[in-house]
This record gives structure tokens, sequence and C-alpha cells, in this order.
């Protein structure tokens, strides 16, 4: 069945959004005041599957990527930058202002940089035994076979070559990978996920691949199956060795645009906690001015860390622990040595955390999230507890998705 639809304003996960039927209809890759012809899609109600515009917004803008519109890594190609931008700080505006949080937000900082430096390329076996590989396509499991992306970091200028090698010489599994490659200074990391355990010759036949395409290394479900050189980050003034799929932020640009907003809000800062830590993105850095105690429950990504400390000069005392902060959250009375507190959790939040930080009498708190909603809540706590809000300022270093960086300073 097919609808004409106009649209009313793009909606916080990047569809645009049609009420002219009397109930909210989502179409993919649409603008506000287009109308349209969309179809119904079997089992999702709610949404439809854009056909074709028949009245153009005058914001709309021709994608760069040939991908678009199959691929479903992006969300928002077609959209002029200006308003890109002031619909993806609105997401943040309305979020906070629902969670009864009330607080400036900054214009949108842009750290897309040169790109991503790290993607997780699919590899599905399709009809006639046909290999595919790519991304998966919009709203589905399917795979879009693909021979470039024009937002991945130059520096993984290969990778797509290499997951395509490394999906042959599994082909003979018959079963689903996700191939996880990540830009080093030493060339390319690169981590199978879903081959199952396998037999000698099977493994060879991936060292011979990880060889032919000179990876820096090359593991299977993070066990090592060949390594060249060690896949090396610098961290600033530190070389970090990264643990096999361990957590990284998504651009180069983002890490070091997040660093620099926690680093100018714990400027004066004596000892620093830094929660949820990951390899020390934040810790490396405000050490040059900060004794620091980072914990994550990463013990791969702890272990990254104190070797990078170890092999740095010039840095204030780091002292790294892993330790479950969701189940096992620093207390008040641990949080008294601490003039600042730094916490980026995963997207879930840090409820428990948070509860906690609420409850101490710690000064200074930087909050860092990759989800407008859990940090609305979190923050919401902390407020509750008696902080205030300065500035909130959002960070798109995801260009062209929904997902948006928030860095908020709190002071008791």
């Amino acid at each position: 069945m097919v609808e004409r639809l106009v649209i009313d304003h793009v909606g916080h996960r990047g569809d645009g959004v049609s009420l002219s039927s009397g109930e909210a209809l989502y179409v993919p890759y649409t603008l506000a005041g287009e109308t349209v012809e969309a179809a119904v899609i079997p089992g999702h109600p709610d949404r439809r599957k854009l056909l074709a515009v028949e009245t153009p917004s005058p914001e709309r803008i021709a994608p760069f990527c040939p991908h678009f519109g199959i691929c479903g890594g992006c969300a928002i190609q077609h959209w002029v930058p200006a308003h890109y931008q002031a619909w993806k700080r609105n997401i943040v505006v309305e979020t906070l202002k629902a969670a009864r949080v009330d607080c400036e937000v900054a214009p949108l900082v842009d750290a897309h940089g040169r790109g991503r430096r790290r993607a997780t390329f699919h590899a599905r076996m399709g009809t006639h035994d046909v290999l595919r590989v790519g991304f998966s396509a919009t709203g589905s499991h399917d795979i879009i076979p693909i021979d470039r992306c024009p937002i991945l970091d130059p520096a993984l200028d290969g990778a797509l070559e290499a997951a395509w090698a490394l999906a042959e010489a599994l082909k003979p599994t018959g079963k689903p990978l996700d191939i996880q490659a990540t830009a080093t200074s030493n060339g390319l990391d690169i981590d199978i996920r879903g081959s199952g355990p396998l037999p000698p010759p099977r493994v060879a036949a991936l060292s011979a691949v990880a060889e032919q395409h000179r990876l820096a290394r090359l593991t299977r479900h993070g066990e090592l199956i060949l390594m060249r050189n060690g896949p090396v980050i610098t961290v600033g003034t530190a070389q970090v060795t990264l643990p096999p799929g361990s957590f990284l932020q998504a651009t180069v640009r983002g890490e070091e645009t997040l660093a620099a907003l926690v680093g100018e809000r714990t400027v004066k800062a004596k000892h620093v906690a830094d929660l949820f830590c990951g390899v020390g993105p934040f810790a490396l850095r405000l050490a040059s001015h900060a004794r620091v105690t980072a914990f994550d429950s990463d013990a791969g990504a702890i272990g990254a860390l104190q070797k990078a400390v170890a092999g740095t000069q010039g840095l204030k005392p780091i002292k790294a622990e892993a330790r479950d902060l969701f189940r096992r959250p620093l207390m008040p009375q641990e949080l008294r040595e601490f003039d600042a507190v730094v916490f980026d959790p995963p997207r879930q939040g840090a409820q428990a955390q948070a509860r906690q930080l609420a409850a101490s009498k710690v000064p200074v708190i930087v909050a860092v999230s990759c989800n407008v909603t859990t940090f609305a809540r979190d923050v919401r706590m902390l407020i509750d507890g008696g902080y205030k809000l300065e500035t909130v300022v959002p960070v798109d270093q995801f260009r062209h998705t929904p997902h948006v960086e928030l860095v908020v300073k709190l002071v008791r």
C-alpha cells in the first residue's frame, strides 16, 4: 500500500515524522515540509519506506555517499549542515527539558575530524552461497556490500579489503562474522567475532591473510592469531598499546575535543578520579596537571593504561584499578580524597555511581556521555543532590547520525 504523506518535522532518530494521518508515522531520509510517497512496512505499523519525494525541501542536498539510503550507517546526509547541526543540538535541549534539567546548551562542536578510526564490517552468506561483506541495511540484518565508506578515517584504507579477504578465508565455516578494524599508529588492528573455534589450517589461512595485508595485529574473540606490531595509539604524551576490541572514541578529533573540555573543567584540581576510564584518554592528559586515580571494569584496558603510565615521563602519579562501578560504585567516604571527579560511562549511564556522587561532597564533577537520555537521568540525580550545572557542551563526532556526546561541569 502506497501513501502520500506530508512531513512535519525530523524526529530524534533522524527520520521524518508525518502527522497528516492523525498519528505519528516515521519516514527515513525525509525533511520537514516535504510531500512524499511512502509504502507500509509489514510488521511495523508506525514506519514507512520512502518511495519518492514529490515536493523536496529547499534544505535538501544531494548525499555524498552512493550507499546512503541503503546502508544503515548514516541517517542524515541529505540536509544542509546548518539545519542538521541545529537539529542535533535541539535533541539535547528537548531531552534535558523533558527531564527537568534547566541549563544552557552551547552550540554543537564538530569533532568528526578525518573521520571514524574504527569500523565493524559484517560478513554473511547470501543466496546461492554468495559472500557479502559490508554494513547492515537500514532496519534489517541484510548486508549491503560496499566498496568504500567516505566517513572513515583515511588511516582505515585497506580495512575493507582485509575484511573481505578474512571473510573469504572463513567462508567454509558458514558462520556470520563481525570484523572490527581499528586504525592505529602501527597499522590496522582487526578482531574477528563469530567464527567459533577454528582448526589449525584455518588459523594458518588467517595468519597468511594478516601477513598479506600487513595487519598490525589479528585476533579472534580477543585471542591472538598474529601480531606483526603492537597496535599503538598516541594519547597526550603517552603511547598506549590497545587491548583487542577495547573501547575507543570514534574519531581522533572526538577524543581530543572531549579531553580538552574535561581538562578545562578540572584545571584547578590536584587529585582527580577518572571513572569508566578505559585505556586512559582523560587520565593520561589530566596527569599533566593533577594526580589521577582511574577505575574501569575492563581489566585489559586498565593493564594497557598501567603499561602506558610506566613508559611515559613527565606525568603526575596515575593509579589505575580494575573495578566494576555498576556493582561497586565509589562510595561517598571513598570520594572524599578527590577534589574533582570525571565520569564517562557506557550508553546505559552510571545510575548507581551517580547516586553515590550525589551523596558525596566532591566540589567538582565533570559528566561525559554518549547518550543524552541516560545523561539527563544521571545529571538530574546530581542536581537533586545539590549540584549546579554549568553550560552543557554537545560534541558531534558521529556526524550524519543522531548520536551526540555531551560534557558538563557540575559544582556543589
